[in-house]
C-alpha cells in the first residue's frame, strides 16, 4: 500500500511539473513512476515485492471486469423478461479479512456488483452478512464471493 501510494504521489508530481493536467499524462507519470519504484525496491524495504503488485492489479481489474459484465447481463436479463428467475435472500461470509481498511475494501466491492449488497459485519470483524439477488445455489455464491476476497487481499498484502 505504501508503494501504491508513493506511485500516485509521484505521478501528481510528474503532472504538476510537466504542466500538462491530461489524463494520458498522468498515466505516463503513473507508468514512469512506477519504473522508479521498481528499481528502487532492493534499496528500501517499505517498496519491496511492489513490482509484483502491477500484474496481480491488471489481473483483479480484468476479473472484476468480467465478474461486473456478468452480473449486469443477469440482472438485467431478470428485470426484461416477465417471469422473474431471483431468489434473493442474506448469507453470511466469513471472512479472512483482518483490518478495518481490508474488510470495507471486500465489502465494498461486493456492493459494486450488481446482485449482491453488503449488509453488515459482526462486531468481531469476522463475518460480512450479504443480501443477495439470486440465491439459488448458496455454495456457490459463498465460493464466488470469497474468490472476490482472495483476490482483493492478494493485492493489499
Amino acid at each position: 500500500m505504501i508503494g501504491f501510494s508513493w506511485n500516485v504521489v509521484l505521478a501528481l508530481v510528474w503532472v504538476i511539473l510537466s504542466g500538462s493536467f491530461s489524463g494520458p499524462n498522468l498515466l505516463l507519470g503513473f507508468v514512469l513512476s512506477y519504473g522508479a519504484l521498481a528499481l528502487l525496491q532492493r534499496e528500501l524495504p517499505a517498496l519491496r515485492g511492489y513490482s509484483q503488485k502491477l500484474p496481480q492489479f491488471v489481473a483483479f481489474v480484468l476479473f472484476f471486469a468480467k465478474e461486473l459484465l456478468k452480473a449486469n447481463l443477469k440482472v438485467a436479463f431478470d428485470v426484461l423478461t416477465p417471469p422473474w428467475h431471483m431468489k434473493p435472500g442474506v448469507i453470511a461470509l466469513p471472512l479472512n479479512a483482518e483490518t478495518d481498511f481490508e474488510v470495507t475494501m471486500v465489502a465494498n466491492f461486493i456492493s459494486l456488483t450488481p446482485g449482491t449488497l453488503s449488509l453488515d459485519v459482526s462486531d468481531d470483524r469476522r463475518v460480512l452478512y450479504i443480501h443477495a439477488m439470486f440465491l439459488q445455489d448458496e455454495d456457490e455464491l459463498r465460493r464466488d464471493l470469497l474468490e472476490f476476497e482472495r483476490r482483493i487481499l492478494e493485492l493489499m498484502r
